[in-house]
């Protein structure tokens, strides 16, 4: 039985069984081996893999890691808790918007103490992304239940969709700039997701408390770990059900 999730990975960065072979001094064979038949390969090649194809070890090797050491890994992708959201320094969230490269992401509902909070981050979005990063921004539709929903939970009512317009205000600004998309989605969710490449922070959602003082999780993605995975598909999903606020443009 193949590894396609292994498979897959390698198709994404066009890297071949031979080719992987020579990075990691291997022979071929013993490379094909690890996508044809599934063949877990040593722990010292499964850390080099993941890292070079940007995955989790327990992603690609689901059955590799004992459950001990992949609740060790994930518990070590903790970076910090905070108690609530305000308690998080501002010079985090500007260093890890500065530190970040390849792709941003933001999953809220409005979010509007971030672009409040950080008169950079606009300006920083746009050049991050022109230099090639991936920016992505997901807000809730004004126009939605969970919207709704969630204003009445903190005791807002109709000012969170307002809340969501005025964030926009700011975001609009990116309009047009090449490798920036925002969508809009209608899911409830459970967590506000910011991710800056292998950092991300997790705003928790309290009923009947807005996320400024609910608890916060910083994690950084270790390729043994899976919590940072399961964050980031999260997020995922909530992307491939979200609808453009304006037409994307992106690099070939």
């Amino acid at each position: 039985m193949a590894n396609e999730r292994l498979r897959d990975a390698m198709l994404r960065t066009g890297l071949t069984p031979h080719a992987l072979a020579e990075r990691l001094g291997v022979n071929p064979k013993t490379a094909e081996r690890w996508v044809t038949l599934d063949r877990a390969p040593y722990p010292r090649h499964r850390h080099a893999i993941a890292a070079l194809l940007q995955q989790t070890e327990s992603y690609l090797w689901p059955n590799a890691l004992p459950p001990e050491r992949a609740a060790r890994v994930a518990e070590s992708e903790v970076v910090h808790i905070y108690s609530r959201r305000s308690a998080v320094p501002t010079d985090l969230w500007q260093q890890l918007l500065v530190q970040a490269h390849d792709r941003i992401g933001i999953l809220v509902y409005s979010g509007l103490f971030l672009p409040e909070q950080l008169p950079c981050l606009i300006p920083t979005l746009k050049a991050k992304a022109e230099a090639g990063a991936r920016v992505e921004i997901l807000l809730g539709d004004p126009e939605s239940e969970a919207v709704a929903r969630r204003g009445a939970e903190e005791g807002i009512g109709d000012a969170m969709a307002g809340k969501v317009r005025n964030v926009m205000a700011f975001y609009s600004k990116l309009q047009g700039v090449e490798n920036i998309q925002a969508r809009y989605h209608r899911t409830p969710l459970y967590n506000s997701i910011y991710r800056f490449d292998d950092d991300m922070i997790v705003n928790t959602h309290v009923y009947g408390f807005p996320a400024a003082h609910a608890p916060v999780i910083h994690l950084r993605r270790l390729a043994g770990g899976d919590l940072f995975g399961t964050y980031a598909d999260s997020f995922e999903r909530v992307w491939s059900s979200g609808e453009p606020a304006w037409q994307p443009v992106m690099t070939g």
